[in-house]
């Protein structure tokens, strides 16, 4: 009996060395993979040395519709600003008219034709597309923020491509939020870029990260800037069909803005 006892608390402690092992080893992989693509593309700081960027951005989701706005931030304080003369999708659909959202230390502010829009509705839209939006441009610059929190998923191959996978997600006591993101990133093992990647939207009810984006990036003043990005979602057959493309063209960086210049 004591010599039961002893082999299986030899197997635990094993096992337990063998996890721990395991995890540090996928910790370290996952530290490895973001180490060398911040190699690549110098990293936040490499972007946040440009003070700020100007861009049009076209949201198309074809038959939904497509809203396309000139996009402007400031990195330090992450300050957003954004004029939509076409807005089809999310901002103000059933209004006409040039549309301005402004987010500028941490304060949100809506106009339409010039008038001030109060509709909490519109307000929150803003809030969210303001924060999304500057969001999407630099998320490649922003996979090391405080609170992330990162575990090498193995490899894969698509398309002749054998790559790493390695899921992002958040640290609740830092976003203060009950559910947060996640990602499952695809690095490229050629170019240390992630080609694509799987995500959830919790505040659609989608929980699951069975969202595709594909990335496809152009450098510009030496800063890789995903100009074109596709999502792709599955249906009942889990078969991925593309149901959205994301453009950002004349994207120009170091333009002098201020954060007064986004206040409305």
């Amino acid at each position: 009996m004591k010599t039961l006892q002893r082999i299986l608390k030899f197997t635990l402690i094993t096992s337990i060395f063998s996890i721990q092992a395991f995890a540090q080893k996928t910790d370290e992989k996952s530290a490895a993979l973001l180490k060398a693509m911040t190699e690549v593309n110098g990293g936040y700081e490499k972007l946040a040395a440009q003070n700020d960027v100007q861009y049009t951005y076209v949201y198309d989701n074809f038959d939904k519709g497509k809203d396309v706005s000139v996009e402007k931030y400031i990195f330090n304080g992450e300050h957003s600003w954004g004029a939509y003369e076409t807005h089809q999708i999310h901002v103000l659909p059933k209004q006409e008219g040039k549309v301005v959202q402004s987010l500028v230390n941490n304060k949100v502010a809506v106009t339409l034709n010039g008038e001030a829009v109060t509709d909490p509705k519109a307000v929150g839209t803003a809030d969210f597309l303001r924060k999304v939006n500057i969001f999407w441009f630099a998320m490649m610059y922003k996979l090391n923020d405080p609170g992330t929190v990162y575990e090498y998923q193995g490899n894969e191959e698509v398309d002749g491509v054998t790559y790493d996978k390695v899921r992002l997600t958040y640290k609740s006591a830092v976003t203060k939020k009950e559910k947060n993101d996640e990602y499952i990133l695809y690095f490229n093992p050629s170019t240390h870029l992630v080609d694509f990647f799987y995500f959830n939207i919790v505040g659609m009810g989608i929980t699951k990260p069975v969202i595709k984006m594909s990335l496809e990036y152009e450098q510009i003043n030496g800063v890789y800037v995903a100009t074109t990005r596709k999502s792709f979602a599955p249906n009942e057959k889990g078969e991925y069909t593309l149901n959205g493309e994301y453009t950002s063209s004349d994207v120009k960086f170091n333009n002098g803005f201020k954060p007064e210049d986004f206040k409305l």
